[in-house]
């Protein structure tokens, strides 16, 4: 995405995947998180930011969802939803929280019900095709003009996907800037927690701080 200093924009196209997999109980869920891919841990904790970008915060992920509504296991269900999935740079680190949290319910409650008829979880995954954008910017003010005109699509794979299908430590903006040695700009945006706005209104904060910082030092 960078090459000699300059910026590319890159967005992205999403397939959505039936794997073929479901669960009719708390069993068949746990079995089911432990040995799907990657990609379909991240589509069910993720696609309610993919799809409804307007929405803010964060709303609970699919798990947590279908034991709360299907099962009607409230307090199991509190507890998947509570899962803060900012808090890991890894899938493999948030498909061992979920394990622990069912592995400790189902230590506890023994009996397990079945969900009604038709009602069953479905684990999806997500295919992502990766396409370049003609935007390259190189230079914080190019980057911030360029900024206002991509797709929301281009935004969240440089803030989201980097950081967790990717698995980069930090996301691509502020990778960038740090490497222009926009240290302080890199690391405001950085320190952001992107699943606390919109979509379009994560996009205008990283404005607001990119044009702070240009008052700083003008």
């Amino acid at each position: 995405m960078k090459n000699n200093n300059h910026f590319h924009f890159y967005t992205r196209l999403n397939q959505t995947e039936l794997l073929g997999k479901k669960a009719r109980n708390l069993v068949e869920l746990l079995e089911g998180i432990k040995s799907v891919p990657d990609s379909s841990i991240y589509h069910h904790t993720h696609r309610f930011i993919q799809q409804h970008h307007y929405m803010s915060p964060q709303p609970p992920n699919d798990f947590a969802d279908w034991i709360t509504d299907v099962l009607n296991e409230d307090a199991l269900g509190e507890k998947m939803a509570s899962v803060d999935v900012i808090e890991f740079q890894k899938i493999k680190g948030l498909r061992k929280k979920f394990i622990e949290i069912l592995s400790d319910y189902l230590k506890e409650n023994k009996k397990v019900r079945d969900c009604p008829d038709n009602q069953e979880f479905h684990f999806m995954a997500c295919r992502t095709f990766v396409l370049p954008t003609t935007y390259v910017a190189r230079s914080v003010k190019q980057f911030r003009q360029i900024l206002k005109k991509v797709s929301i699509h281009s935004l969240y794979f440089h803030i989201f996907e980097a950081r967790m299908r990717l698995e980069k430590k930090d996301n691509d903006f502020s990778r960038w800037l740090r490497d222009l040695g926009e240290r302080s700009l890199a690391s405001k945006i950085s320190k952001l927690d992107p699943y606390s706005y919109t979509l379009e209104a994560l996009r205008k904060e990283i404005i607001s701080i990119i044009d702070k910082e240009n008052r700083k030092s003008g």
